[in-house]
């Protein structure tokens, strides 16, 4: 695949005092791509995204966009635009005024501006509420009106600080599916800083994940879940059982595996891994499935007993303590597949099992 950058960053660090926010970060944005910067507070996922837009200047490296250099350009001549989480909404002006304010001085009329702004209004499905004042719409409505506003200059990338943070749950899933949708439909380049795990894999084509200033690893989101590299990865993207182990053969396309709890096991890695080499083998607690009765067979298994649960709606989530192995395994349930996890009870005796395709080996910290 050919690359087509809007955004490079090249060997860019940022420190502030004695802390190093960002650190000799080296990587590109695709044009048209919703990608996402993932990591826990203080990674430095927002210092990024205020480089971009200028509220910050790097203090080594450079950042391109659309390969010209950016670094000693002014916010207002860079062809971005950003949404904040509180949304910055003039109170003192309506919906109209609100969304047409970055026109103001664009030199353009004020029929061509108010059909823009009659454009974005529809864009965003707000139709007929021009009138309104920021404190007669709710918490989607004046995102909305947020997006609509940092997008009528139609701005070559936008930047979104955790837009959504603000929302609850319902609504805020709700409006990942509307800006998805409306990323893809005008082709912009949408940059999206997060913590939330689900909600950079539900929207991002790519998520880079951030820790202590550096950028650990960018990819897709379904493989940054199901083969991440590092244990940082696996651990921050959703809920994983680590169990550490020794490589001690390989064989073709598999390794053998001495693991803690689960005894001798083959995995399929095309990695390059030494003999002996101390390595960490993840399972998702989806990929875990309970046995109330031995399931037989040559099927990959551990006994235990069932200890605290948590009922989450469609699912829940169920730990396991293996016998006399000191290690507690949190599985998932499905309600309404297997069984209801109402059918298990505390100190019940079950079966785990795992398939060899379901196990991730990790051989970075």
């Amino acid at each position: 695949m050919i690359s087509n950058p809007i955004i490079s960053f090249n060997n860019v660090s940022k420190t502030f005092g004695e802390i190093k926010a960002v650190d000799n970060v080296k990587f590109n944005i695709e044009k048209g791509e919703f990608f996402s910067i993932l990591g826990p507070s203080g990674c430095g996922k927002t210092t990024l995204l205020r480089m971009i837009a200028g509220f910050e200047s790097p203090d080594s490296g450079e950042i391109f966009i659309d390969g010209q250099p950016i670094s000693n350009l002014p916010p207002n001549q860079r062809p971005v635009n950003m949404v904040f989480q509180n949304y910055a909404i003039f109170p003192h002006l309506n919906v109209h005024a609100n969304i047409g304010f970055g026109l103001r001085k664009s030199g353009l009329s004020k029929r061509v501006s108010n059909r823009k702004i009659h454009e974005m209004l529809e864009l965003i499905k707000l139709p007929g509420y021009g009138n309104r004042r920021s404190n007669e719409l709710s918490g989607g409505q004046r995102q909305r009106v947020a997006l609509a506003r940092a997008l009528i200059k139609q701005p070559k990338v936008l930047l979104l600080d955790e837009p959504l943070g603000a929302l609850d749950k319902k609504l805020r899933e709700q409006m990942q599916i509307e800006l998805r949708i409306l990323q893809k439909e005008l082709g912009i380049t949408f940059i999206f800083v997060t913590h939330d795990q689900e909600e950079a894999l539900t929207l991002s084509d790519r998520i880079a994940v951030m820790s202590d200033g550096k950028v650990l690893e960018i990819a897709p989101p379904r493989q940054l879940y199901r083969s991440p590299a590092s244990y940082f990865v696996a651990n921050f993207l959703g809920n994983m059982n680590f169990f550490k182990g020794r490589v001690t053969d390989s064989i073709d396309q598999d390794l053998k595996v001495s693991v803690d709890i689960l005894g001798e096991i083959m995995i399929n890695s095309s990695a390059l891994v030494k003999i002996d080499k101390t390595v960490w083998i993840g399972i998702r607690p989806e990929n875990l499935k309970i046995h109330l009765h031995y399931p037989g067979g040559n099927k990959m298994c551990v006994q235990g007993d069932i200890g605290p649960s948590a009922y989450m709606g469609d699912r829940s989530y169920c730990y396991v303590n293996t016998l006399n192995r000191h290690k507690t395994i949190l599985v998932s349930i499905q309600n309404g597949d297997q069984f209801q996890s109402t059918d298990l009870n505390t100190h019940q005796r079950v079966w785990l099992e795992w398939s060899k395709e379901s196990l991730i080996l990790i051989t970075q910290n």
